[in-house]
């Protein structure tokens, strides 16, 4: 079965315009692995997906490392029933397991503060996708109100989406938007932010019914995309949007241009690059940060797919946080 790692491998790349890093950026990259660990004086978020299985061999340990780093707030993976696991990525499977409230504690002993969680309900379809049904909004609406109830005991903030509902249709993007408006409003009395994160998938366009042998514009592309739709058509007082810099890069758009046109429905921000943050020279970190401040976002979390080098993810991470911490323009 291929997995999340492999699926980033294989992504064809696609580059949006004005994304290139400058030589702010480059410098920043080059003197990264090098930097001195320094106390935490930026509030630099990490989604612990990162740390994959390394996470788990000793909770307490790693956690003091991470603040060490200079991360102070966590965005959560792999929950399930009450419980946080890790994750083997060679065979996608869970291969520890935490009580949640037990995680949080081993969290703020080291200094770090649980800020986020990604949870996608379970309904069937392939590792990637979610599918839904008219049918399946009951079970959806099940496991909202349990996992809001969890996530609220942890002083949550968010409760995130990172799975795509499989869209064929445009109908079918709009049957998702019920499901995350429903979600929304069992995430809102609990006292949380329901908000769905992308990959490059979302960037696909669909037709609209009726638009199929309409004329079109020879020099537009045809439809619109999913994530537009998405946008469009959730409710603004239940849905938010987390962005990842990165997939929507791959997706051939630009994500400065996203938090431009959206300021009032992102909330959040993956930042994240091919591997460690600036070496692939594929984002301009720079512009993305200062638009976030301009937008007065301030709940980034760092993610990190795979080490090609060989490393080990823990490596990756801290190169990552020595790369914000010596970047002038993250404050």
């Amino acid at each position: 079965m291929s997995n999340r790692r492999d699926f980033l491998k294989n992504a064809s790349l696609l580059t949006a315009g004005g994304l290139l890093v400058g030589n702010t950026g480059a410098m920043n990259a080059a003197n990264a692995a090098s930097a001195p660990i320094v106390s935490a004086k930026k509030k630099l978020g990490l989604q612990i997906y990162s740390l994959q299985a390394e996470l788990y061999d000793d909770i307490p340990k790693r956690m003091k490392e991470l603040k060490e780093m200079g991360y102070v707030n966590l965005e959560l993976s792999g929950y399930s029933k009450g419980k946080i696991a890790g994750m083997d990525m060679k065979e996608f499977k869970r291969t520890a397991e935490v009580d949640m409230m037990d995680f949080k504690k081993m969290a703020e002993d080291a200094g770090l503060k649980i800020v986020s969680s990604h949870v996608s309900p379970d309904l069937g379809g392939t590792s990637f996708m979610l599918e839904f049904k008219r049918d399946l909004l009951p079970k959806a609406r099940d496991f909202w109100k349990q996992t809001a109830a969890d996530h609220a005991k942890l002083g949550c903030k968010y409760l995130i989406q990172p799975m795509m509902p499989t869209c064929r249709t445009y109908d079918d993007a709009l049957l998702a938007c019920e499901f995350f408006n429903d979600a929304g409003r069992i995430c809102n009395e609990a006292g949380l932010l329901f908000g769905y994160h992308n990959h490059h998938m979302e960037f696909q366009r669909l037709v609209k019914p009726g638009d199929e042998n309409k004329p079109q514009n020879p020099w537009m592309p045809v439809g619109d995309q999913i994530e537009d739709i998405f946008i469009a058509n959730t409710d603004p007082s239940l849905v938010c949007f987390e962005i990842d810099v990165y997939w929507t890069v791959r997706g051939g758009n630009d994500p400065l241009e996203y938090l431009q046109k959206h300021p009032d429905r992102i909330k959040a921000v993956h930042i994240k690059d091919t591997a460690v943050l600036g070496q692939s020279g594929l984002l301009n970190f720079e512009n993305i940060f200062n638009q976030m401040y301009k937008n007065g976002i301030q709940d980034y979390f760092v993610e990190l797919e795979y080490m090609p080098d060989g490393r080990t993810q823990f490596e990756g991470v801290k190169d990552c946080a020595a790369y914000l911490e010596k970047a002038p323009f993250v404050r």
